[in-house]
């Protein structure tokens, strides 16, 4: 999902725990109704220790309520203050469609439809069909997964997301076309905090 690139100076004053686990792991949020209908037929993958959800040791300027994304180091923050973030593993894009700067939730979708981009249309015509059919609905086999978080720049949708996945196993890398990919259940529990208008920095 490719837009405008911008790239932003941010003075975010950061601590970043890197790969090692120093935290509190934390529980799955309750599942019911249809999260949890779906969840049972997502595809599941062992991430790794380092990309499991966990109450971090977090310095930020940023306030309570934010999200910031360490695309390096493959880790998404959201500020709980106090010193305190959660941090959950995520997958980031490649170099080619990597998007930096900052953003606010301007939309929030459960089990979003997913319509493929332009751009992506261009490198894979094989999706045209999706895209002409109005796209693909929401469920365990949809590419954005269980949530969705809409990136907005200036009032304006940037086209970038943070989003569930249908393909855990890639937690940890730089494959997406810009946006930000999350485990489905981070993706639920990160949208059960997070609120419209959040601030999110992405560096």
């Amino acid at each position: 999902m490719n837009a405008r690139l911008v790239v932003v100076a941010v003075g975010v004053g950061l601590s970043v725990a890197g790969c090692n686990v120093a935290g509190s792991r934390l529980p799955d949020p309750h599942l019911s109704g249809r999260d949890a209908q779906y969840m049972a037929l997502v595809p599941t993958a062992d991430v790794g220790a380092a990309y499991e959800r966990y109450l971090v040791d977090f310095k930020t300027s940023e306030p309570p309520g934010s999200i910031v994304v360490d695309t390096k180091n493959k880790f998404l923050y959201f500020v709980e203050g106090g010193g305190k973030a959660i941090r959950y593993g995520v997958a980031t894009g490649q170099e080619a469609y990597g998007w930096t700067g900052r953003a606010t939730i301007g939309g929030m979708q459960e089990w979003p439809r997913w319509i493929p981009p332009k751009d992506m249309l261009e490198r894979w015509p094989h999706l045209q069909p999706t895209a002409d059919a109005g796209g693909l609905p929401g469920g365990p086999d949809n590419p954005l997964g269980s949530r969705a978080l809409y990136l907005h720049e200036g009032g304006k949708d940037t086209l970038y997301r943070i989003h569930g996945t249908n393909e855990p196993d890639k937690i940890g890398q730089s494959v997406s076309s810009g946006c930000i990919r999350m485990r489905d259940i981070d993706a639920i529990d990160l949208y059960n905090r997070v609120k419209l208008g959040a601030n999110v920095v992405v560096i």
